[in-house]
This record gives C-alpha cells, structure tokens and sequence, in this order.
C-alpha cells in the first residue's frame, strides 16, 4: 500500500491507499513524524505524491481551513463487515454542520436498538473525517466518544458550523 502524508489547518494526516481505494486516514497529528508512524503501522511501505490521490490532499487542506468540500473517494472496504460498511456509509450521508445521534444512525441502517454496535463502529471507522464520525454524538446530544480526543471532535465540529 501507498501512503501521503499532508499538512492541514488541524495538523499533520496521513493517507493509506491500496489498489481498491482510499485504505485509511489519520487523525491530525501535531508533527509529520506522528502521522508517518501511523501509517507505517497500517503496512503502507512506499510514499506517493498528492498527483495519485485525486485531490485528496488539496481537499483534506480546504477542510482544514473550513471550506466546504466533498469526498467522493472510493473506499477499500476490504476486511470489514456488512455491518460496518452500512454505518460507515451512511455516517457520509450526514450533512456538514449536522450531527445525528448513534441510535438515530443505527435506526437509518436497519438495526434499532444497537447504538453501541453503531458507536463500536466508529471507533474502528478507518477515514476519519472523509467519514465524518465526528458528526455521531449521543443521543442526549453531547459529543459521546472520539478516537482524537473529545477536544478535536468538538473542534471539527466548530470548523463546520
């Protein structure tokens, strides 16, 4: 697998691609060196330039900056269940400057009732913010869980508004 790594407005990321697609990407680091041994530990072995990305890179820095920005990039799903896959994609169906609650997510996917499947999900969601799981907050409407920490959860969602 190929790795980037790109700096933004919210610190260092690193992208994983595979030939299926966009693998995983990083949460902001506060150094490249951080985001470069993520991605190690995800197998990736050699580094590409942002021209093999379709302007992923470009994009991850507007959304640093707070634009609004698309991220249609085609997912490497492999390895991961049919499950995961449903919550995942339609965590991309919540729009920016939106959030939906673990329950309401598990609802629009078919399973009532297992919104801490939902939440287990987001916490193994390897593309954060392409899959903007920042956007899932619990039910009472507080922030809930986050891998980078409820201070960058509550910052991504900040950018947003």
């Amino acid at each position: 697998m190929k790795f980037h790594i790109c700096e933004t407005e919210l610190g260092w990321i690193g992208v994983v691609v595979s030939p299926a697609g966009l693998r995983a990407t990083t949460l902001p680091h506060r150094s490249r060196d951080g985001a470069l041994g993520e991605v190690l530990a995800l197998d990736a072995t050699e580094e590409t330039g942002e021209s093999e990305l379709n302007g992923l890179a470009d994009r991850l820095r507007r959304y640093g900056r707070g634009e609004a920005v698309a991220f249609p990039d085609t997912l490497d799903f492999q390895g991961v269940s049919p499950f995961q896959r449903a919550v995942w994609e339609a965590t991309q169906d919540i729009p920016r400057g939106q959030t939906c609650s673990y329950g309401e997510l598990a609802a629009r996917v078919g399973r009532p009732g297992a919104a801490r499947a939902v939440g287990q999900a987001m916490a193994r969601n390897p593309w954060p913010i392409v899959v903007p799981c920042h956007r899932v907050v619990a039910s009472d409407g507080g922030l809930g869980g986050y891998g980078g920490g409820l201070e960058m959860k509550e910052r991504l969602l900040r950018l947003e508004r």
